[in-house]
This record gives structure tokens, sequence and C-alpha cells, in this order.
């Protein structure tokens, strides 16, 4: 099978690995990092025994075309996208909050407001709104950034009284935000789709702050197809989404929510497939392009060839 399940390099001037649930990261030379976008797919904090072809060349390449289209908003961590399924950057320190913005009551703060809560994140909720309803203007919703458990909604005026990032530094923090989703939201639109939430990840080096991680990708972002928006909402219908739920969805079917006792789902060759030509299929209607398969050569060796090469011009 032509996917990247998992990889065990030792590049020259390697000084760390990192395994996440999706990514293989390579720090070099103390200062860059060589992010391996990996085919391996999780769901249910799970991550499923079979690798997906082309999922990660997907991710990697959706958000090396968005870091690229806001590089003129805010500096980004990257400096080379040497394979499809590889981006090597620059190593920033990062804040302890990811800076989430929401466009439209869905998902979490959709939950928080049906449990008649009517404050996210110290932003106050008017009233009589519905599931994914437009809110009167996008909300900044931060979490902090769990190193162990999950991440924890969170207030500016905590992150503030904890220290957690400094006055200055928030405030440019949600002003690159909201100019993120300004773009994302307008890229978006030209592809008939809405941008409903994201979350943006930014670190330092030395005074700078920078983009770093992805954006806009359907791991971190929740789109709503545009056409027919309006009437699904005044039939209180579900709206149509582009994400990875149609994964989870195949596992709830299948008996499968993460819990104790439960097993994953036999993953055949159909399945895999599948699931294969739906993230194509994402990428296409995010991008507006056609995406292009690589030569079929061994996916493992290609990859290490492009990072050698790109490390050697570091």
């Amino acid at each position: 099978m032509n996917a990247i399940k998992e990889t065990h390099f030792n590049f020259e001037g390697q000084t760390a690995f990192y395994k996440g649930k999706v990514r293989d990261v390579y720090t070099i030379k103390g200062q860059y990092l060589a992010m391996v976008v990996t085919d391996r797919i999780s769901a249910f904090d799970v991550v499923l025994p079979e690798p997906i072809p082309y999922k990660g060349q997907v991710l990697n390449q959706i958000a090396a075309k968005f870091l690229e289209a806001t590089s003129d908003i805010v500096p980004n961590w990257v400096i080379s996208v040497p394979d499809p399924s590889v981006t090597i950057g620059r190593i920033c320190e990062p804040f302890k909050v990811e800076m989430v913005i929401r466009g439209y009551l869905a998902g979490h703060a959709a939950r928080e407001y049906a449990a008649g809560r009517r404050e996210v994140c110290g932003v106050k909720l008017p009233e009589g709104l519905k599931e994914n309803d437009i809110l009167p203007e996008p909300i900044i919703t931060p979490t902090t950034k769990a190193t162990v458990g999950h991440d924890e909604d969170i207030s500016r005026e905590e992150i503030l009284k904890r220290g957690i990032v400094s006055e200055a530094d928030y405030n440019q923090l949600e002003q690159y935000t909201r100019a993120l989703f300004k773009r994302g939201t307008e890229i978006a639109a030209d592809q008939g789709l809405i941008l409903v939430d994201t979350k943006y990840e930014f670190g330092k080096i030395g005074d700078t702050i920078y983009l770093i991680d992805e954006i806009h990708t359907p791991d971190s972002s929740r789109y709503f197809y545009a056409d027919g928006y309006e009437e699904r909402q005044q039939n209180s219908e579900p709206q149509k989404q582009l994400s990875k739920e149609f994964v989870r969805k195949w596992l709830i079917e299948n008996g499968f929510q993460g819990k104790d006792g439960q097993q994953i789902p036999e993953m055949t060759k159909e399945i895999v497939d599948s699931i294969s030509q739906r993230y194509i299929e994402l990428y296409e209607k995010i991008t507006g392009e056609t995406f292009v398969k690589p030569d079929q050569e061994n996916v493992i060796d290609r990859v290490e060839k492009a990072v050698n090469a790109a490390i050697s011009r570091l």
C-alpha cells in the first residue's frame, strides 16, 4: 500500500523526534522542524489501524496553500514544502493558548448554548439563536493548550490575569486571528463554502510572532456548503458539512465510539479506498484545484530523499 503509516528516519543533524497522532516531527540542528504528515487517521482520540493513502498529502498541501495565501497578514513558520507530505520550518516558542474563532453557533459553542449558557470564554451571546445560526460578529473563544488531557476554555481576562500571554502579545494574536479568519472566509466563499469556525496556533522567535502548525484544513476547521444553507436553517435541518465527520459516522454505525470494550470495525480495502477518495474530494473542494497523485515510487524513500535534500540547504 502506497501510504505512510509511520516513519523511522535518522536525518543528518537530527536532535529530537516526536510522534503525534498523525504527524511525525523531526527536530533538525535544534532550530528547524521537519514535519511528516503521515496517512494515519484518528477518530474519538484513537488512531485507527489502517493508514489512508494520500490523506497526509491532502492535509499538508491544504495547509501549505493557506499558509502561503495568508503570509502577507502574519509571518509563518514554513521554510519549504519539499514533498507533498512534508513541511520544513522554523522552531518557534509556542504560546500556551489556541486561538479559536467562530462565525457561527456550531459544535462546542452550540452545545454550551443548548445547555443554557449564554457566555463562552467570557464572550456574551444573544438570546434567540439556534444551532448553526450566523453570529452577530465572529467571536474568539480561546482554549488552553493542555500537555495532558483535554484543552479547556479560557477567557481573555483569565489569560491576562494568569500571565499566560502578555497583554501586548494577546492583542496582536486577536488582531491576527480576526484577519486570518476574514481571509479564510473570503477564500471559502469563492469555493461555495462557509468557514464556520477554526483555530490558529502562534509562536515566537525573539520578538516576532509567527503563525505555526497548519490552518484551514478539515482537521482544524469546520466548513458548511453555502448552497442551501439558508433553506436548511429555516427548516431546522442539519447543515451539509465538509469535514471528516463521515469517518466518525462510519465508526458509530459499526459500534465504535472509542469507549472501553469496543472493537474498531474491520477496515477493508474498500473502506480504506472510499475514505481516501473522500479526502481527495475534500482537497479539491476546499482548494478548487485538481488533486495530483505523486509518482508511485516507494513513498517512504521519496519522503526521505526530499527531506535530506531540504536539510542540506538549511
